[in-house]
């Protein structure tokens, strides 16, 4: 059976291992009625957003067109992504809207031109990955700060005025605004808001709802504005194709290094956009991965062709994207076909876009604009300790302009890196006159203050041990320490240094140094897999690699465990029940710093807990559950989720539902009992909607659905009710190693507290937990 990254089985292989037919040799051709269903999704939400991305950036409006079109055929047939959707771009309207307003629309189409080309090089000399090093708090921010800029800019338009020139003056502007006299096109903004707000929340087969909201919206706002005979401005094209083309033109030669400057900021920002965006999708499908050289060549091309055709600048777009993805897409078929039907759309039915209130528009963009502020992604920078940049990007962005955003936004980023690598925790503890002292970090120049400021404390003549879990030591930072041992071993004291990455104290002592920071391979940590320490061939077969395993226990564990494991040989009295996936990477004894006797480990493909009507249909977990409870008296039930889990992702991809597809058997009867998770209105909001964060979402409402499921067991029900038993979620995130915990207040997860750890005792008597038990 093939299986995914997850390590959870993933259906059939990769169409393009399918050799049956000579049409599945053909690239766009191996998953034809997938792509083209798509291709059709994500043709209805392109059109209106195409349209209105035009007006923000104050283009012309078949300008949008062009760029959709364009987007769609050219990356799709050069770039490297399979279901990445490009066209034009909320993020680059602010850069936009600037550079027409201070150079004209057609040396606008210039500088798209220019930018494309500087793309085709950077992706020519294989440079793509180093777009990659703009932190994503940067563009995040960025994407957020553009996008209270649209909708503040937008709002203006919907309450019937006109945007101002800043984001600053249209907040000072509003309550004038929202006070002055309005149209009918107000009304008909307000309805596309809203319309926008509630259709992914109606009741209703998901089917209907999976139609996208934006075409619901405008389709609606039209319908309403036309029955009745509203006096609106609507949407005004061409006559013709040729009639629209407004090309570049050279531009007058003081406005030379700004054009450049204007081109390489398109270039840099659209660059890493559809870079980052096409490395998102790539956990949206199973797939190849994307090839981030192509794939910037290939938005390189389709910007030359736009500029080269009067049309807006071209990225990939994570919406259009997640859509296609969500629809069935695997090719890049989908993003060809969909281009096609925008341009046949527009050719045919010019008339029916016509129809559209650009005050619809303007209603589209503030929805949009508000989304770009996404929580979801703050929430994930806070867990890794960078909203400050995500936040002063956001604000910069908004109060300065994008460029200057940016700027500060790089550059906070870089002092918070700086002070990452950097970052040092000096700690001393004291024990019968002998002294503990424990270095962590990175050793610089930087930190030698702090570290002579510790260890002044040790008194004169005290034993002392010296922890250095250092990755790095520069000579500043040796020359302190070994100053300070030689002065406190003169006044009759004694050192003992004990460094457990590579040795750089003693290599120093020796003028030999290592060359650079310590990495993680060749740590003989125990909780390491087998490929990072050293004895253990990752090539050897799977048996080979546990009897090398099972000698390093033999000949470094099991002596000291002896005597722990002689005691717990002839009873248990775990303190809880642990429920989680059968996924590879989640240990429960490291998360949870537990051993041997401490948890009753129950390990699913999901970590699923049929309800007790269920278990007639699965009847070994309710075994595990009716055993830990009654029989070992657990105080404590616990089950934990994780992030990346295949499980979830084969739930959102419908396998549990599909009789006759490739999962069809035990796999889909057991992810059947996941069914409940996914009905859970946050999970099947985040699902309806093709939310990025929807396999994270999912996840963890599953979380809580398994525990609504214990309470269906009646042996759980009771001791829950009468306060013997506990039951507790937990979420494991692969991305930062950091367990979870579930508030049940509030439904949402969130790190464990810090502070100190109680030492755990046995329940039935005043032992310490790590004493043994009497046999």
């Amino acid at each position: 059976m093939h299986h995914d990254a997850q390590g959870t089985p993933a259906g059939p292989p990769h169409p393009q291992d399918d050799t049956s037919s000579p049409l599945t040799s053909l690239p766009l051709l191996r998953n034809p009625l997938g792509d083209f269903g798509a291709s059709l999704v994500v043709f209805l939400v392109a059109v209106p957003l195409s349209l209105g991305i035009a007006v923000a950036s104050g283009a012309p409006l078949v300008a949008g067109l062009i760029a959709a079109v364009v987007g769609g055929i050219v990356v799709g047939l050069a770039g490297g992504s399979q279901v990445q959707v490009s066209g034009p771009a909320a993020g680059l309207t602010v850069i936009v809207a600037d550079l027409v307003l201070a150079h004209g629309w057609q040396v606008t189409c210039l500088i798209t031109l220019l930018a494309g080309l500087l793309q085709v090089l950077l992706g020519a000399f294989r440079i793509a990955r180093a777009a990659l090093a703009v932190s994503p708090a940067v563009i995040h921010g960025m994407l957020a700060g553009v996008g209270i800029t649209i909708a503040l800019a937008q709002l203006h338009v919907v309450l019937g005025g006109d945007p101002q020139s800043s984001a600053v003056d249209n907040v000072l502007e509003l309550p004038g605004q929202v006070l002055d006299n309005h149209t009918p096109a107000v009304a008909v903004g307000l309805l596309t808001i809203a319309v926008m707000l509630l259709w992914p929340r109606l009741p209703g087969p998901r089917r209907l709802r999976a139609v996208p909201a934006a075409l619901v919206a405008v389709g609606a706002a039209t319908a309403a504005s036309v029955l009745a005979g509203l006096p609106v401005e609507r949407v005004d094209l061409p006559d013709s194709l040729a009639q629209a083309w407004s090309g570049p033109v050279l531009p007058d030669r003081a406005e030379v290094h700004a054009v450049a400057i204007g081109a390489v900021t398109i270039a840099l920002v659209a660059s890493v956009e559809s870079l980052l965006c096409g490395l998102a999708t790539d956990r949206l499908h199973n797939g190849p991965r994307i090839r981030l050289d192509r794939e910037l060549v290939g938005q390189g091309a389709a910007n030359t062709v736009s500029g080269a055709l009067g049309g807006l600048p071209v990225a990939g777009v994570i919406v259009r994207s997640s859509a296609n993805a969500r629809a069935g897409a695997r090719t890049p078929l989908s993003t060809v076909l969909h281009g096609v039907w925008i341009l046949l759309f527009v050719a045919l039915f010019a008339n029916v876009v016509e129809m559209i209130p650009m005050a619809a528009l303007a209603g589209l963009l503030v929805f949009v604009g508000l989304q770009m502020v996404n929580l979801a992604h703050l929430s994930d920078l806070r867990r890794h300790h960078e909203a400050s940049v995500y936040l002063v990007t956001m604000g910069t962005v908004v109060l300065l302009g994008l460029l200057e955003g940016v700027i500060i936004g790089f550059a906070l980023a870089l002092l918070v890196a700086l002070r990452r690598l950097t970052r040092l925790t000096v700690s001393t503890e004291e024990s019968e006159g002998r002294w503990h002292v424990v270095v962590h970090g990175s050793l610089t120049f930087l930190g030698v203050p702090r570290v002579n400021q510790v260890l002044r404390t040790v008194p004169t003549g005290a034993r002392v041990d010296l922890d250095l879990h250092v990755d790095f030591m520069d000579h500043a930072s040796f020359e302190a320490i070994h100053a300070w041992r030689v002065d406190h071993e003169r006044t009759g004291g004694r050192v003992d240094i004990d460094e457990v990455h590579e040795n750089w104290y003693e290599r120093s002592s020796r003028q030999s140094p290592p060359v650079g920071k310590t990495t993680p391979r060749g740590l003989a940590r125990w909780w390491a897999p087998w490929g990072m320490r050293g004895g253990f061939d990752r090539s050897a077969p799977a048996s080979g690699l546990l009897l090398a395993g099972a000698r390093e226990y033999h000949s470094s564990t099991a002596g000291r465990m002896r005597s722990l494991m002689s005691g717990l040989a002839h009873r248990q009295h775990p303190s809880a029940l642990f429920i989680t996936c059968a996924d590879s990477r989640v240990v429960p004894n490291v998360i949870t710093s537990s051993g041997p006797g401490d948890l009753f480990t129950v390990r699913n493909i999901g970590n699923l807990v049929p309800t007790h009507d269920e278990t007639e249909l699965d009847s070994s977990v309710g075994a595990a559950i009716e055993y830990a409870v009654e029989v070992l008296d657990v105080p404590s039930v616990v089950v934990c989720g994780h992030s990346h889990c295949g499980a979830m992702k084969a739930v959102l991809d419908g396998a549990h539902t599909d009789p006759g597809g490739a999962r069809a058997g035990r796999l889909q009867r057991w992810l059947a009992f996941a069914r409940g998770s996914l009905q859970r209105p946050r999970a099947e909001h985040a699902a309806a909607t093709g939310d990025p964060e929807a396999l994270r979402i999912l996840a963890q409402e599953n979380v809580i659905r398994q525990l609504e499921n214990l309470m269906t067991h009646p042996v759980v029900r009771d001791r829950v009710e009468t306060g013997r038993l506990e039951l507790t979620g937990m979420f494991y995130d692969l991305d930062t190693a950091q367990v979870l915990v579930l508030d049940r207040r509030t439904g949402a997860f969130e790190p464990v507290a810090s502070g100190t750890v109680p030492v755990p005792r046995n329940a039935d008597d005043d032992r310490p937990a790590d004493e043994p038990a009497a046999p």
